[in-house]
């Protein structure tokens, strides 16, 4: 273990020197200072362009596609997740995003549609072994899950244990990488300090996560741009962002972009899309159109 968390400790100072953890924020809004929304309303433009937030195109809502439409109820029924499918293929969402029991029922419904299913693995608590973790990920694929959202475990962190993280992510991200399936590593921000999320960024940058995620939206706290604007800083432009947990309106969609976020997770994909829709609408009526 020693060597491990002197890794970290090495990746945490070059991070601490290039000011990637904690960063400073702005006093007008509380963002960190480069996502203040005084300071990077280009940005904003620029990031809501890039997702389709104001498409000129209103039968091409591509801001549902980087949206994974999400129930993860322990009550969800059939009929509810049928609802679910019904809405993310009217609307074309990335994926829906169900609990393990519904991945087979989902991948059913969505077939042909262009819709994937996302399903969570050590879902809401991480606090599984990583064998276990890798067998509920190889049979949430089994039963067609496109994309594993894994919960990493947060006490081996939180303990310092950096070799029981690393093997705890690996187990599933090998699993994914074995059917060619996204892999996205759920960090539980809101029971991390910053140094902690910069090292499972880190970890999961380092097993080959295709994705970092904020939350679980079971915790204490949601996704913040804050913690996406530091998550995106420690992985790089080649790893994704997920924003995920209290995410209900475009406009804090357009705010998890500004800082970073290329996914979104939520429960009120449909009406983020409506809100989209009905802002383009207004913009054309604004210019002539």
């Amino acid at each position: 273990m020693t060597d491990y968390r002197r890794v970290v400790e090495l990746i945490l100072e070059e991070l601490v020197a290039a000011g990637a953890v904690a960063p400073a924020r702005c006093g007008c809004h509380g963002f960190t200072y480069e996502c203040c929304p005084d300071r990077v309303r280009g940005l904003l433009d620029a990031g809501a362009t890039r997702l389709g937030l104001h498409a000129r195109d209103g039968g091409d809502n591509n801001v549902a596609s980087a949206i994974d439409h999400t129930l993860l109820k322990p009550d969800a029924t059939a009929t509810d997740i049928d609802t679910l499918c019904r809405e993310a293929a009217e609307w074309k969402f990335a994926t829906v995003c169900v609990n393990p029991t519904w991945v087979a029922h989902a991948a059913g419904r969505l077939r042909g549609t262009g819709v994937g299913v996302c399903s969570v693995v050590g879902f809401p608590l991480g606090a599984t072994t990583p064998d276990v973790k890798q067998y509920e990920a190889r049979r949430a694929i089994f039963d067609g899950a496109t994309e594993i959202d894994m919960v990493l475990n947060v006490g081996a962190l939180k303990s310092g244990d950096v070799r029981t993280v690393t093997d705890d992510i690996r187990a599933v991200v090998g699993a994914c990488a074995e059917r060619g399936v996204t892999s996205k590593v759920i960090l539980e921000t809101a029971l991390l300090t910053d140094e902690e999320k910069v090292t499972a960024c880190t970890l999961a940058k380092a097993a080959g996560a295709d994705f970092v995620k904020t939350s679980t939206g079971f915790g204490p706290g949601g996704a913040t741009a804050a913690d996406v604007a530091l998550m995106r800083r420690v992985v790089g432009a080649d790893m994704g962002v997920k924003a995920s947990g209290g995410v209900r309106d475009l406009q804090q969609v357009k705010a998890m972009v500004a800082a970073g976020a290329t996914r979104i997770g939520a429960s009120a994909g449909v009406r983020i899309v409506k809100e989209s829709m009905g802002e383009t609408m207004a913009a054309g009526k604004a210019s002539g159109y």
